[in-house]
């Protein structure tokens, strides 16, 4: 097969779509196929709109000869991407990897809440959230299926855009096999985080200076833009890692923190929820006292130890092979 990968990051770029990207192509090949990924270029440093006329124009020629197209998110690359597979009647599967227009709401100065409470709530909306929530439309209703991380992001957008009828699948994301890791040498919660309101760092700030009061043997690691392999290492010494962002549909910080089986608390607010309950600690991600306080039950040595007992107990995989199995078992349904 021909298959075309359209993303907005690729290695050397930063990032779990880069990562992603790179991993399935790399599958894909070694099953034989032929596979190209196109990911932004010159398109980085343009204005939306623009970049998206531009990217249009150049996926084109290897669209052409596309057997099936996977379109890695749902603006920046599945707009244009869903455009030009539906003029040249192509193929074309879009993993909805977030919610850009929830994203867009937060970091634009709305109201904090979490991507379903947005859906129940239905804020105002700009001009700008009004085009993407319309683009995110056009998307979801020409493309040939829809591929979600979790079902709890399906329900969510299934529902709110009236999707029952769409091709709609969920294709899990990669869980490793275990790796090494070591015994930390103090209490440090890691925390990798971009710059955005929706990772909630104020409010974990808040939250664990309160908790550094009664516990002053505990640390909060703020991690910037790193590489993975550089991450990786970070989680394989620390003590535990800390997910408190407003929603995080499948973060894969989580799923690399229990390959080291390293306790981690994350925002309930997640796809992850239903899988992980068991094993891991879950905050209400706006509630600086509930943050503050499984800082604490995680900090008591006892609560972590059963924990990390958990953790090394689960041993769920989903290798990158089923996921691009599921991809073109997804490719032959349609």
């Amino acid at each position: 097969m021909k298959i075309l990968i359209c993303t907005g990051i690729y290695p050397p770029d930063i990032g779990g779509p880069a990562e992603y990207a790179k991993n399935l192509a790399d599958e894909f090949r070694s099953r034989g196929d032929s596979v190209a990924v196109l990911s932004y270029g010159k398109e980085k440093n343009m204005p939306a709109g623009i970049r998206h006329i531009f990217y249009f124009f150049r996926i084109l020629p290897d669209m052409i000869s596309a057997d099936f197209i996977i379109a890695l998110d749902t603006f920046s690359v599945g707009f244009p991407s869903v455009f030009a597979a539906k003029v040249l009647n192509r193929k074309i599967a879009v993993r909805v990897a977030g919610d850009f227009l929830w994203e867009n709401y937060i970091e634009e100065g709305g109201e904090e809440m979490s991507m379903k409470d947005f859906y129940v709530k239905k804020p105002v909306l700009s001009l700008k959230q009004r085009t993407i929530r319309w683009l995110s439309r056009y998307v979801f209703d020409n493309c040939s299926a829809l591929v979600f991380s979790t079902d709890w992001q399906k329900k969510i957008i299934s529902e709110n855009y009236g999707l029952k009828n769409k091709n709609l699948s969920v294709v899990e994301n990669f869980y490793g096999e275990k790796i090494k890791s070591f015994e930390p040498k103090e209490k440090n919660y890691v925390f990798a985080v971009r710059p955005v309101r929706l990772k909630n760092l104020e409010r974990l700030k808040i939250a664990f200076a309160r908790a550094q009061k009664m516990d002053p043997g505990i640390k909060l690691e703020i991690i910037g833009k790193i590489s993975h392999a550089e991450l990786m290492e970070k989680i394989r010494s620390c003590y535990a890692v800390i997910l408190p962002s407003l929603s995080d549909v499948s973060p894969n910080f989580i799923l690399d923190a229990i390959r080291a089986d390293k306790p981690f608390i994350s925002t309930k607010e997640t796809g992850f929820y239903d899988k992980l309950k068991d094993i891991g600690v879950f905050i209400d991600p706006l509630d600086p006292k509930d943050i503050m306080d499984k800082i604490l039950f995680l900090a008591d040595d006892k609560n972590y130890n059963r924990h990390k007992n958990k953790i090394a107990d689960f041993k769920f995989t989903h290798s990158w092979r089923q996921i691009a199995g599921e991809l073109l078992d997804i490719y032959k349904n349609l």
